[in-house]
């Protein structure tokens, strides 16, 4: 049954029509590799540069940059040796010191490198980030329109042109970034196409209201392949496939302009981003291709090597517990093997998406503790639903680690649903981590039907264990508690939002639309419901029967 889920789970999929020729018209360019971050201010290297132009010269026309500094400065001779055109960016943040050095190099490599950078950018979303005011903003784009012949713009949000309308005329062309997953409305896959298209007009109509007809640049837009879903945005592979081809279609109908962001995976950003903001490639951090700009797409590529880890866990459990299992009745065993089955998928499924997420020793580090803590539940849990099965005791040296081991989860899982709560716009919803003691929970209960007809079940006869602390309970609570905080921590990150206040200026009438994006989240449900299976065996003996009934 595993691997028919997982097969039909994986074919490939149709991602819309082919990218004409196989190559975008701009791709945002950052050349960082593993271990290299601007944040810690280690920048690429020259030879990182050159063999990433290269990489991306089969793909687009043009590459976006962001900085003339920071490693970058090699860029226009790779671009010109692979035949590539550039949109070169200067960046701008809140120091005027490092904001002057950088102009004066952009400038000077504007003027040496015309024949390659053929636009130009200044600045990216410092107005967005609040790092500078608009008039000082102003001021450097004039100073580089004086001091360039190329096109000169600025890059940002689309709802900061709405904002600050005075750059309409202060720019040569109008450069907005359309990201329809992180629209303070997130907008489905289905529709997020057409809300580009909208929003293209919206601001054409705009510039027109303000006496200006102007070309206008989709500055970035793109999707997330992997992290956390906003409303019923979800981040997948092929929905990143898919979002990318039907923009190219709709900007190719309509004669838009664009650029994709990006071509590589940024660990670097999962810094103050999340696994989301770092993983808006089309290729990965090793510079393989995330999917494919043309043909049909596959969520997971790797599926077939996955089944067979957890096939081979499986396999060596059940070889393990041949003898015990010869004492069960047949359906005991079957229960039991299920079970086995589950926590194997469960356990190769969480050490994959941990893995391939994690972009520090620390974060490496956690992953192999967890997975171990997982590997150790898993047993301890087929050991706790053997005893049940087989009528046996469970010997209480594996009761106190069963418990120890809930006390443990159940404690983190706390922590992690109130940081949801408080502020979880970047955080991950950690269903795989939590995936085995959750399930343990329904485990147990099903052994008990099976063993004494009863559902009946509490933190002592989950664990098997004599002990109970009165405290425990209050474990409980906060998870209980932690359901409708997430829920309201949620539905307040819409409500407080600008663009979601212009919109729905009314609280009351805008309540229930954010209410709605919330209760879209399908993986935001699946960790209330991991936390509440985790709740039942802490709360009151009457409360966890009632809920389990």
């Amino acid at each position: 049954m595993h691997g028919a889920i997982a097969w039909l789970c994986n074919q490939p999929q149709d991602a819309g029509p082919d990218v004409p020729a196989g190559k975008l018209r701009s791709l945002s360019f950052a050349p960082y590799h593993d271990g290299f971050s601007p944040i810690t201010r280690k920048f690429p290297l020259p030879e990182h540069v050159q063999q990433d132009v290269q990489a991306v010269a089969d793909k687009t026309y043009s590459i976006r940059t962001y900085s003339a500094r920071g490693g970058m400065q090699p860029t226009p001779a790779f671009a010109r040796q692979y035949g590539v055109d550039m949109m070169m960016g200067a960046w701008l943040g809140d120091g005027h010191p490092e904001n002057r050095i950088e102009i004066q190099t952009f400038i000077e490599t504007a003027n040496q490198n015309r024949d390659v950078v053929k636009r130009l950018i200044v600045g990216n979303e410092v107005l967005l980030r609040k790092d500078m005011d608009i008039d000082t903003l102003i001021g450097y784009i004039r100073q580089v329109k004086q001091a360039t012949q190329q096109p000169v713009t600025y890059a940002d949000v689309w709802s900061s042109y709405m904002q600050y309308p005075q750059l309409f005329k202060e720019v040569d062309f109008i450069t907005i970034h359309i990201l329809p997953y992180w629209e303070d409305e997130p907008v489905t896959i289905e529709h997020a196409a057409a809300h580009v298209e909208k929003i293209v007009r919206q601001i054409s109509d705009k510039a027109r209201d303000m006496g200006v007809d102007k070309p206008i640049l989709i500055g970035e837009s793109g999707w997330p392949a992997v992290g956390r879903q906003r409303g019923a945005a979800v981040p997948s592979v092929v929905n990143e496939a898919r979002f990318i081809r039907e923009l190219i279609q709709v900007a190719n109908q309509q004669g838009f302009d664009y650029n994709i962001v990006e071509a590589f995976n940024q660990p670097w950003k999962s810094h103050s981003e999340g696994v989301v903001g770092a993983n808006w490639g089309l290729l990965d951090i090793d510079r393989q291709p995330v999917f494919p700009l043309t043909g049909p797409v596959m969520e997971n590529p790797d599926w077939l090597s996955h089944f067979a880890w957890a096939s081979g866990l499986f396999l060596l459990i059940a070889i393990t517990g041949f003898r015990p299992l010869q004492t069960l009745s047949l359906s005991n065993m079957l229960a039991l093997l299920i079970l086995a089955q589950l926590f194997s998928s469960c356990l190769v499924n969480q050490a994959d998406l941990l893995w391939r997420t994690s972009y520090s020793i620390w974060q490496q580090g956690y992953t192999l503790f967890m997975v171990a803590a997982n590997a150790a539940m898993a047993g301890l849990l087929l050991h706790r639903c053997y005893t049940l099965l087989s009528n046996n005791p469970v010997a209480e040296r594996y009761a106190q680690a069963l418990r120890y081991g809930y006390l443990f989860f159940a404690g983190l899982a706390v922590v992690k649903t109130y940081l949801l709560a408080w502020n979880g716009r970047y955080l991950s919803f950690p269903v795989e981590e939590f995936s085995i003691p959750a399930l343990g929970v329904l485990g147990v209960a099903i052994c008990f039907w099976l063993s004494q007809r009863r559902l009946k079940i509490d933190f002592a006869e989950l664990t098997g264990s004599q002990v109970r602390h009165p405290k425990e309970i209050w474990v409980g609570y906060l998870m209980g508690f932690g359901i409708p905080a997430l829920i309201i921590g949620e539905t307040y990150s819409f409500v407080s939002a600008y663009d979601f206040i212009q919109a729905h200026p009314d609280f009351m009438a805008g309540l229930p639309v954010a209410l709605g994006y919330t209760l879209q989240n399908q993986q935001l449900l699946n960790w209330l419901l991991c936390t509440l299976l985790l709740a039942l065996p802490f709360w009151p003996r009457r409360a966890a029967h009632k809920a389990l009934a």
